[in-house]
């Protein structure tokens, strides 16, 4: 019996819809390669396609002037991690204070809020696989769960909820280890025992055991990803002494003793990020003027899940406008990949003409983008500028990257008003340049959509 299930024919399952013999004969005969097609096969066999198909009439000398510029900062790098959220949030933060105090300069520690990043994602993934115990393996949230239980992505959420509740220090307290600028490695081998510990926690559950007797156990868990995290990146510290410097570097405070908690009230002027701003985005396949939130999008289970007002560019452009008139930086992502020229720092969607190339065009609109996975926010970044017009429209943007200062414009890079209406998904917006209408706006009751929506990923 098992020799004649080996003998059937495997493609029976596939008889209508295979590629069948004339199918194969009509598409060739369809397609026939011409001379001209064979010398730009050998071209294209030999060359990155990005350089057959960079415009050479767009190639002309950057305008670097902006109307509406915000002051320069020193440009970071996230190296080889996930961070961006971390390293724009923190961009806004800096310059925030660097206005606040007449220009003192510090740069924050990424590597100490990403330890407590990793450490409460940790305990999100695995109190979600508690929550969700009853569920069957295959179910769509347990799936969700243990497909990737850490990354080192995130949002402005994250950067909000993480410093008001473990604070900040400076970078030079708390410096970068190899596994926090280089996180793969050390990530996989977190998530691999995460993986092990939600089975267990799950049989807990289902097997009977106390809620008691499963928080305890979670504890003595997260005890272990604790000490991973702590010879990977660090242990957090929880006191220092530390002299703010100007921005040539010279020492201008006296030194003075801080906790994480007290150092983030230092640096914020005594407020807490939360409920100090609003996100908007632009999704032009759902209703505008509504509100959304995502589920589990999130970086503590205690904390809070990103909530969106959806509105057009032309209202985004406008809320932008107004804080970088006012000298204040925001965090906002983008599709970054899309049609970028990373030697000039530049993004224009008439850097690469792909259609001429391959003799085909590329007709999708920015919603059919997002709804087929070809297009989402994909990297955060800082606002700092916007060009003018004479009648007050924007022209190009200007974002500080954090990709090394020897990147594109000095470590920023420039996007014209077509690029940034296509590939800008999300704003973050400090609420005293928000309309009243639109503040109401965004506390109306947020429609739930799933984490899995392809709009939703994390900035990386």
């Amino acid at each position: 019996m098992v020799v004649a299930l080996l003998s059937l024919p495997c493609h029976a399952q596939t008889k209508d819809g295979g590629i069948s013999a004339d199918m194969l004969k009509e598409i060739q005969q369809s397609q026939k390669l011409t001379t001209a097609d064979k010398a730009l096969f050998n071209a294209v066999a030999s060359n990155s396609i990005d350089n057959l198909a960079q415009n050479y009439a767009n190639q002309g000398a950057l305008d670097t002037y902006f109307s509406v510029e915000t002051k320069s900062q020193n440009i970071t790098d996230q190296k080889q991690s996930g961070r961006c959220w971390m390293f724009s949030g923190f961009n806004v933060i800096r310059s925030n204070f660097a206005n606040r105090t007449d220009s003192l300069r510090v740069d924050l520690s990424h590597a100490y809020l990403f330890f407590w990043d990793q450490l409460e994602k940790s305990n999100l993934f695995l109190q979600g696989v508690i929550d969700c115990a009853s569920k069957p393996m295959d179910d769509v949230r347990v799936q969700f769960f243990f497909k990737s239980p850490l990354n080192d992505g995130g949002t402005f959420c994250g950067v909000s909820d993480l410093v008001d509740k473990y604070g900040l220090v400076p970078a030079e307290v708390m410096p970068e280890t190899f596994s926090a600028e280089n996180t793969s490695k050390a990530t996989s081998l977190i998530k691999s025992k995460l993986r092990e510990f939600g089975l267990k926690l799950r049989d807990m559950a289902n097997g009977g055991k106390s809620a008691k007797e499963i928080n305890a156990e979670k504890t003595k868990m997260l005890g272990e990803i604790y000490r991973m995290l702590a010879l990977t990146i660090g242990e957090p510290v929880k006191e220092f002494t530390y002299a703010f410097k100007n921005k040539d570097g010279r020492t201008v405070t006296e030194a003075k003793k801080f906790t994480p908690k007290s150092f983030a009230a230092e640096m914020l002027g005594g407020k807490a990020i939360g409920g100090s701003f609003i996100m908007v985005m632009n999704d032009p396949r759902r209703e505008y003027y509504k509100t959304y939130e995502v589920e589990y999008d999130r970086h503590t289970y205690d904390g809070t899940n990103w909530k969106y007002l959806n509105l057009p560019m032309e209202e985004i452009a406008k809320l932008a406008i107004a804080s970088l008139k006012d000298g204040k930086k925001m965090y906002s992502s983008y599709d970054v990949g899309k049609f970028l020229d990373r030697k000039r720092g530049y993004c224009d969607p008439r850097n690469y003409d792909y259609g001429s190339l391959f003799g085909t065009t590329f007709g999708m609109n920015k919603a059919q983008r997002i709804m087929t996975y070809d297009s989402g926010s994909t990297h955060a970044m800082t606002l700092t500028a916007v060009d003018l017009d004479a009648k007050g429209n924007p022209t190009k943007w200007k974002v500080e990257n954090s990709w090394g200062g020897d990147w594109g414009q000095k470590g920023c890079l420039i996007m014209t008003n077509e690029w940034f209406n296509e590939y800008m998904f999300r704003l973050v917006v400090d609420k005293k340049y928000v309309p009243a209408k639109t503040l109401k706006q965004y506390e109306q009751k947020p429609v739930m959509v799933m984490p899995e929506d392809p709009l939703f990923l994390p900035d990386e």
